[in-house]
């Protein structure tokens, strides 16, 4: 059981302010540490208002009086998951998530948008989240918040390393500030990182209460990160600094089944739940080190006079256990 914790510094939460103020499988490692955008620390929702997720130009509608719609269905309408399954009535839609890096840039997974003509059937979205405790799914948004794939600035993809993609968008992004990335030596195995985006195709999420577990030289580390397929592109953060340390890229299988008492027959019947780990096993999430796309990321203004800030410690809630395996053993890892 781990406690999402996270300490941002003063300079990393202001770089992330407004400016007018598929893949691998993932898995779950000991506790289900995803929260919804409300019940995150404000800090992580100033962060979490960079996230994009990304979607195919079909599922995003025209409406009239400068609104879109996303098209989504239910979780629960995806497969025969169990009664119990976290998040079973919320929408998906997206297939991946990214951040925004520049101006007009957007970080994503290599393996999200594969070639120019994907980029030109992509949209990217900010603000499809769970604003409040109660409310619904932020699915029909200000025309302004959808953003165009012009290009690809740089494209890299191996099954087992390197995975990234970084995006120009078809406009410069307002109302919501680049998040800045990590360009030294910050992260180390035992350091915290946190992931924002979009698990399943569902509302945004924060997944903290994890650690580096390998960070060997090559182009990826592994974290105990909670992430799923929709995570993919998702920025990591590091816990210290509130800086992007990488792509969530692949991980373990998604999805496990499990036999329970059918209601009312004396038999079995066979639902599918998620595939859950205790918080030391399984293979670990793979995140591809930022450093490799830093040389096409200008800095940010101010980058470089961030030392010297009093740093904030932020507790949350790490979310609710729900059917915890433990030693389920590893699951090869599979590219869908």
């Amino acid at each position: 059981m781990k406690t999402l914790k996270t300490t941002l510094s003063a300079a990393a939460v202001l770089l992330a302010l407004p400016l007018f103020s598929s893949a691998g499988d993932k898995s779950i490692y000991g506790e289900d540490n995803r929260l919804d955008y409300y019940a995150a620390p404000a800090e992580m929702r100033v962060l979490a208002d960079s996230v994009v997720s990304l979607w195919q130009s079909g599922d995003v509608k025209k409406l009239g009086a400068g609104k879109v719609r996303l098209l989504t269905y239910k979780l629960e309408y995806s497969l025969n998951f169990c009664s119990d399954t976290r998040f079973l009535a919320q929408p998906k839609g997206p297939f991946c998530s990214g951040a925004l890096v520049g101006p007009d840039l957007v970080l994503t997974a290599g393996h999200c948008v594969t070639s120019e003509a994907d980029c030109k059937d992509t949209k990217m979205a900010f603000g499809y989240a769970i604003k409040t405790e109660g409310g619904g799914a932020a699915t029909t948004l200000p025309a302004g918040e959808v953003y165009n794939c012009a290009g690809i600035v740089r494209r890299v993809f191996t099954k087992t390393d390197a995975d990234f993609a970084l995006l120009r968008l078809n406009r410069p992004v307002t109302g919501h500030q680049p998040l800045s990335i990590s360009r030294g030596a910050d992260l180390k195995e035992g350091d915290g990182v946190f992931v924002i985006g979009h698990p399943l195709g569902l509302p945004l999420k924060v997944a903290g209460g994890a650690t580096v577990r390998d960070y060997s030289p090559g182009g990826f580390f592994s974290a105990d990160l909670d992430t799923f397929h929709g995570n993919s592109g998702s920025p990591v953060f590091n816990a210290g600094t509130g800086k992007i340390e990488g792509v969530l890229v692949r991980g373990a299988e998604d999805f496990a089944d499990r036999e329970s008492a059918a209601a009312s027959k004396n038999t079995l019947r066979t639902c599918v739940t998620m595939a859950t780990y205790a918080q030391a096993g399984g293979t670990g999430e793979s995140v591809t080190k930022v450093s490799l796309a830093a040389a096409d990321i200008p800095p940010l203004p101010g980058e470089e006079a961030g030392g010297g800030a009093a740093e904030k410690a932020v507790d949350a809630d790490p979310g609710i256990l729900r059917g915890v395996v433990e030693g389920l053993p590893a699951i090869p890892v599979r590219f869908d």
